[in-house]
């Protein structure tokens, strides 16, 4: 009776344990067995296409891409531990030929080849393990390509790569005995006829030369069409314009040259990383012209002048010919050229003679003290509107203005047009002292009496 019951208690016993673990969810049933390790889920095929293994990569959590890098690391070391060997066996041949056998035969027969390392077999043939090494460095490089993506990858999502770098670049270097003409020529030639090697770098060699071609042609198509769009606008000064023009085709150039360069299999970030780094040390370094740089973008925003204006800005007078964000070429009255820095311009005064349509030639002349005014102001009236290239609206002012040390002086304020100015300047200049001369108004000129009083010793 005992015995039934015992027996029916542990039925019962057995069933509640089994229904316990059938009501147990799924999730606690995964949480009560150990969860197999992660590994690497793109090693799978080591030739895998770098643009399909970058994408592959795409969704991986910082998490995942460490295990991707260590497994791709795995892969490296693999291969590179081939190379080693086959390293070692190239040495173990070359030794054998400079270290005759004592041992061989009185006929001369050749020793048997030396054993590999670690083997008790016959090593292979140089010239087979010449080629071998050929083939696994090709292998190594094409390991290394796909290392470098998982390792961007791995870097842009917070991901620590630099031991994963340090080893890379460790073993990423090629030694070659350069007393071994027949390896360095084996080296030379495999690498020249490998796909991984000269192949590749030859077709991307000649990606980047297209893409080039391709992106210089286009620069210069958006350059004229640059050029048309803003010759339409008024707003815009010749120097702005060539600006614009200038940088987009620079600009078309330089999206063709980081297009190219990353065609070529080379990272863009670091590239620029570096660019960035150095430009903000040289800027440190180069205060000055970053000055000249900011006042070249306030001279063509604001416009103070543009080519072909006659100025007076930085100390120099002259004729705007060129200009860039560093410098303005300004040609002098007698013919110099000279560059000014954009900072010492903007830092000034600028005049800008040609900056309107008309402009006031300002003359002063002199009669004498006993000469007629009314006379002298007909004559200046009559020469000052009668020139064919003073303008007649505004009018001409001759007006008396002062009574000097020695003459009456009269203004003569003709209006002209810019290109016009020293034509009129020169040519009433010339008729005031022709007409003068002729009609008996006399011009004086500074003069001083000086009286000498006699006085008497004995006084």
């Amino acid at each position: 009776m005992k015995t039934g019951w015992t027996t029916r208690l542990a039925i019962v016993a057995l069933a509640a344990a089994a229904f316990a673990d059938a009501s147990l969810p799924s999730h606690a049933q995964d949480a009560a067995t150990p969860e197999a390790p992660e590994t690497a889920r793109t090693i799978a095929d080591p030739k895998v296409a770098v643009d399909q293994l970058r994408w592959l990569l795409k969704p991986f959590a910082q998490k995942q891409l460490v295990i991707e890098a260590n497994g791709w690391q795995g892969l490296l070391e693999a291969k590179v531990n081939q190379i080693s060997q086959a390293e070692i066996g190239v040495l173990a041949q070359n030794q054998q030929q400079k270290t005759p056998d004592s041992a061989a035969a009185a006929d001369g027969t050749p020793p048997p080849a030396p054993a590999a390392a670690g083997t008790s077999a016959p090593a292979a043939p140089k010239e087979a393990l010449l080629e071998s090494l050929t083939a696994l460095r090709a292998e190594r490089t094409a390991l290394i390509d796909r290392f470098n993506i998982v390792l961007a990858e791995l870097t842009a999502k917070g991901g620590d790569a630099a031991p994963y770098t340090k080893y890379r670049d460790a073993v990423s270097e090629v030694i070659v005995d350069v007393s071994d003409t027949s390896a360095v020529w084996k080296y030379v030639t495999g690498w020249l006829t490998s796909d991984e090697g000269g192949i590749k770098w030859l077709v991307n060699i000649a990606k980047f030369v297209a893409i080039l071609v391709v992106f210089f042609g286009l620069s210069v198509v958006l350059g004229k069409t640059a050029s048309k769009a803003t010759s339409r606008s008024q707003k815009m000064s010749k120097l702005l314009r060539e600006f614009t023009v200038t940088s987009i085709r620079r600009g078309t150039l330089l999206v063709g040259l980081l297009i190219g360069i990353s065609s070529m299999g080379i990272a863009v970030g670091p590239v620029l990383a570096v660019i960035t780094a150095a430009g903000f040390v040289i800027g440190l370094a180069l205060q000055g012209t970053l000055s000249n740089f900011a006042s070249g973008l306030l001279i063509l925003v604001y416009r103070p002048f543009d080519v072909g204006d006659a100025v007076e800005a930085g100390g120099v007078s002259g004729s705007v010919t060129a200009m860039n964000l560093m410098s303005t070429q300004i040609k002098t009255w007698d013919n110099k050229s000279m560059i000014v820095p954009n900072n010492q311009i903007w830092g000034g005064v600028i005049t800008n003679i040609s900056g309107t349509d008309k402009r006031r030639v300002d003359m002063v002349f002199g009669i004498g003290y006993g000469d007629s005014i009314e006379q002298a102001q007909a004559i200046l009236e009559r020469l000052a509107t009668s020139h064919p290239k003073v303008l007649q609206d505004p009018a001409p002012v001759v007006k008396l203005h002062e009574l000097g040390e020695s003459s009456v002086n009269f203004v003569v304020r003709p209006w002209t047009l810019p290109g016009d100015y020293w034509a009129v300047y020169w040519d009433i200049t010339r008729q005031v002292k022709e007409t003068f001369d002729r009609e008996g108004v006399s011009i004086p000129f500074p003069q001083r009496d000086i009286h000498v009083h006699q006085v008497d010793a004995k006084a």
